[in-house]
């Protein structure tokens, strides 16, 4: 799991976001609903980084999807899969 970091979103206030490059635990973080605001590229030139909001509750979802206690239909996880390949793809 990635380390919470925070970010500067224009005139709004600081918020917490959890970043990871982990395509299963993002995918998983979106099938659950919570909101993905970004792409980064990382520092190594060939990955990204998927940046969610809400880091506390997106920080107990990826220790859930890590510990396997996580529970989503596999349907939602899927299309979360797709969707999140579609968008790195686009990036490229």
């Amino acid at each position: 799991m990635a380390p919470l970091s925070a970010l500067e979103h224009g005139d709004m206030k600081m918020e917490r976001y959890l970043r990871t490059k982990d395509l299963g635990e993002a995918a998983a973080l979106d099938a659950v609903g919570l909101p993905m605001v970004g792409l980064e590229p990382n520092g190594d030139g060939k990955s990204f980084n998927f940046i969610f909001a809400e880091a506390d509750r997106s920080a107990t979802i990826a220790r859930q999807y890590w510990s396997g206690e996580l529970s989503v239909p596999a349907r939602s996880y899927a299309d979360s899969m797709r969707r999140l390949k579609d968008r790195l793809f686009a990036r490229r």
